[in-house]
Parts: C-alpha cells; structure tokens; sequence
C-alpha cells in the first residue's frame, strides 16, 4: 500500500543543529512507519540520515541551482515533484520561510520551528537575567510536529548500532591490527573562542589520561590550523591518535559510533555523538546547556560549566559569539580534575 503523508523536513544548516534532528526524526520514524519524510540539507549532511529509515534526502544546492529568490523557486519545484503533504521547517530563517510558504499557499499543511528567542535572550542578558532552563530544541521541534498532527515520544530513544570498521579505515588512524581498551573521543574546537577549552588545560587532560595505556585517545577536528594543533596535544603518546584529516566524513561517523565517549566543547561534535547514542562529556564557556543546546539523551551532569560565582554575567551568549570584557577566562574555572574524572566515570 502506497504511503499516503510525505512529510517535508527543511534544516539547511549549522552542522550542530542538523544532528539535533537526527534523533527526532529517528523517533518518527518509528513511530509512524507509514510516513515517508524526506529531508532538505545541505549535500554534506546526508550521511546523518542514512540509518533512519523512510527518510529520503535531498541535497540543496545553495551556489547554483537554488541560489537567490529564483533558486528557491526552482527548489520548491524541484520538491513540488515528490507529493509532499506536509512541511517542517526546523531551521526558520529566510530561505526556509519562502520555501515553506510556496507550499503553503499551494495547500499543504506547515508548521516552523519557534527558536524562542525571548527566553534565550533573557537567559543570556546581563541585567534582569532570567537563569533557568529553556525548552530544548528536541521539544521544539517536537511541538513544530505536534501542529502538523503527528506526537513524537523520545523517552526511549533508539539508536544505530555501532558501525562495522573497516580495515581501510582502521589503517587510516595506524590502528591495525589492535583497535581494543577504552576509545575516548576529544573534540577540542568550536567556532568561538569563548566555547574552546584552554589548549594548555586540554593538554593536562589528554596526558593523564594517557596515562592508562587501556584508553586510546582519539583526537577530531579539521583544516590545516586545528591538526596542527592536534598534533602538539598527541605529545607522542602511543594512545593517542590525530584522526582528523584522516577519514572522510562518512568514515569519522562509523569511528564515532565506537566511541566509549566523547569530550566536546559546546559544538557540533557533542550532537553527532549524541544522535549516536555516544556518552558526551561537554565543556561550556560564555555558552551553557539552559539555552536549549544540551546534547540528546545526556545527563545534566555531564555538562561541565564554568563557575557562575566568580563569573555571574554566565551565560553571556547563546552562541559564543559575544566577547565580555573580563570574561575572557572563563573556562579555566572548569578544573582538569573534574574533566578527566567525568570522562572516566
């Protein structure tokens, strides 16, 4: 019997908030499996989606044929093809909205995505701060599918099982034969400064747990500056591997699911391990998981802030990306000791 709903799911990016969507629509899935979605990403971001069954992707080609007013345009009559019935903007932003409205006006049923700017804004001013947490964006995009018709539960998340690795890969990273003992992942890097753990700190956390030759450490990011870096924190230890500029991204997402846990600041790396069912140990600067960006299925405990007490104004930004005179050090109140015992534990 044909599938009669084809529900259309639009998030462009960043590649944190693309992850976040993973396990909801993971959970969908499941739950109405006589529901075809099919996803509007960026190309770089279908290898999240293809363990998820009855998801289908489309690749948005932002440069060329979907660039400006026309290009979306041409977008929406590129999708017009597939039979869409309803649409789930998860992004909310310009491009989404035209598109979302074509469809609109052409019938179908759609719904958006409120980012609740309010409630991040008064979690994050300076005067009159409002320190409590808001709704995570799980729930916000649940509510954006409960105003199309369709509930999601994701109190027993699923999850993909941990990925076969290759040979190829395993000889990428110099792991073969021997690819035992305790894999802990660290990715040390964010887009701002403000959400990075001092390199000197992460350094002192990488060396002691070094220290058990069971725990292979293994080290994400990307571009030519970040493996550099990387490569001074693996201070030759055995245990400790650079991964990054390795693997493709593809082949990064099978390693990850072996992962034991992953070490990440406020960053895209902390959701693609979560989407994976990964333990997640985050580091918060400027940034704090009350914003509605703690990791899926993640404890609150595992989010490692830094001290309100000496730092009141915390958090200062939602994203990192406002700098706070005075505030520049505000990480280094989240202690070596405490990052290698949650990582351990």
């Amino acid at each position: 019997m044909p599938k009669t709903k084809h529900i259309l799911v639009i998030r462009l990016s960043a590649m944190g908030d693309v992850a976040m969507t993973v396990p909801v629509l993971r959970a969908f899935s499941i739950q109405y499996p006589d529901v075809k979605i099919t996803v509007v990403s960026r190309p770089f971001f279908k290898p999240f989606f293809d363990t998820i069954p009855y998801v289908s992707f489309f690749g948005v080609d932002l440069k060329k044929r979907h660039k400006g007013f026309l290009g979306l345009l041409r977008l929406f009559s590129d999708l017009k093809k597939f039979g869409i019935t309803h649409v789930a903007d998860l992004h909310n932003v310009l491009r989404s909205k035209v598109v979302r409205n074509l469809f609109a006006l052409s019938g179908k049923k759609a719904a958006a995505t409120d980012k609740g700017r309010a409630d991040k804004k008064a979690l994050t001013r300076a005067e009159n701060k409002i320190f409590e947490p808001t709704k995570s964006m799980f729930e916000r995009h649940i509510e954006t599918f409960n105003k199309l018709g369709f509930q999601i539960d994701l109190a027993n998340p699923t999850f993909p099982k941990k990925a076969v690795l290759s040979n190829n890969i395993l000889s990428k990273i110099g792991e073969i034969p021997d690819f035992s003992g305790i894999k802990i992942g660290i990715a040390p890097f964010a887009q701002y400064e403000s959400k990075v753990y001092p390199l000197d700190l992460m350094q002192q956390v990488i060396d002691d747990l070094a220290k058990k030759p069971n725990q292979k450490v293994m080290l994400f990011g990307g571009g030519k500056k970040e493996i550099q870096k990387l490569n001074q924190l693996q201070n030759h230890h055995k245990n400790v591997i650079v991964v990054a500029g390795k693997l493709t991204f593809t082949e990064e997402l099978q390693l990850i699911s072996n992962l034991e846990v992953m070490l990440s600041m406020d960053s895209g790396n902390s959701h693609i391990a979560a989407m994976l069912g990964i333990k997640v140990v985050t580091l918060w600067g400027a940034t704090h998981p009350f914003a509605g960006f703690k990791p899926f299925n993640q404890p609150m405990e595992n989010c490692l802030v830094s001290d309100r007490t000496k730092y009141p104004l915390l958090p200062t930004s939602v994203y990192g990306n406002k700098i706070v005179p005075g505030y520049e050090d505000v990480m280094r109140s989240i202690l070596v000791e405490k990052v290698v015992f949650s990582i351990e534990n």
